[in-house]
């Protein structure tokens, strides 16, 4: 199995999406066998993150969660670094310019796409319940609820489970205002998953992969994945009681809560992506 860290691109706050708030997400890949390093990051060049490459790490899983500020270059360096060693990256911003620390990362940053003020918010603004958030924001659904996958003719093996009829994962938690993947300008990018949005209709992917990336050196890069919000992995997201930082001021749902069975079968897509990152062998997607 592999040694994974799982880092928020924050310091220690618990008013905050901290790493206390992904503490279920940890307890998942622990017990799918996997040695978890979870921690925010410290102030300043990070002493785990700006040397990830050297530390003996298979995986990073990295929420996004700041305003802009989340990487040094030195950071930004490792990370480059790990990938072209072989190293899996899982990342996960929000919406608007949330996590946009993540344009320092190379082919990671170009599938993230955040905030164009060039773009007029009325023609692009999905979420319409919090005019303070422009785009990307869509809105999939209320945090505590569920929202429907849709996935391209060939299901991703990331998508498998045999606990459904269609044999594919079919649900994902919902957020207010998720952000915006996708595959332009990477030729080794491909869509995985797809949402729609509750309020517009608009089709927007829940989650790109990059595999079969190779260096500058001709060697293969590790693969990653991008996530349009890390509300898919927050523990708010699998349980409203764990409760949110202060500011999040949306009425929650409670979906989760009553069908919990959709919820487990949303877990073997992070065991799925788990093993699937720590395979260094790239195949067709």
């Amino acid at each position: 199995m592999s040694k994974i860290l799982l880092q928020t691109t924050i310091g220690r706050n618990p008013d905050d999406w901290d790493i206390s708030r992904f503490s279920l997400l940890a307890a998942e890949l622990r017990a799918a066998g996997h040695d978890v390093v979870a921690r925010d990051r410290v102030a300043g060049e990070d002493p785990v993150l700006s040397r990830v490459d050297e530390l003996g790490f298979d995986q990073l899983w990295l929420m996004a969660v700041d305003v802009g500020d989340g990487l040094t270059p030195a950071d930004a360096a490792a990370i480059a670094r790990f990938r072209c060693n072989g190293g899996g990256v899982l990342t996960a911003r929000d919406h608007q310019d949330l996590g946009c620390c993540l344009n320092q990362l190379g082919s990671l940053g170009l599938v993230n796409e955040f905030h164009d003020a060039s773009v007029d918010p009325a023609t692009m603004c999905d979420d319409v319940d919090t005019p303070t958030i422009s785009w990307p924001n869509y809105h999939s659904g209320a945090n505590g609820d569920y929202q429907q996958v849709l996935v391209p003719e060939r299901v991703h093996e990331l998508l498998r489970t045999d606990r459904t009829a269609s044999g594919r994962i079919e649900w994902f938690p919902a957020h207010p205002h998720e952000g915006l993947v996708s595959t332009a300008g990477v030729p080794e990018a491909a869509v995985l998953a797809q949402g729609r949005s509750a309020t517009t209709g608009r089709v927007f992917n829940l989650a790109v992969v990059i595999d079969g990336e190779r260096g500058s050196d001709g060697m293969p890069m590790g693969r990653a994945v991008a996530e349009s919000t890390f509300h898919h992995f927050a523990d708010y997201n699998w349980d409203i009681d764990c409760g949110a930082p202060s500011f999040v001021t949306e009425r929650p749902g409670s979906q989760v809560r009553e069908d919990p069975s959709r919820l487990v079968v949303f877990k073997d897509y992070v065991r799925n992506v788990a093993a699937w990152l720590h395979s260094r062998v790239s195949v067709a997607v």
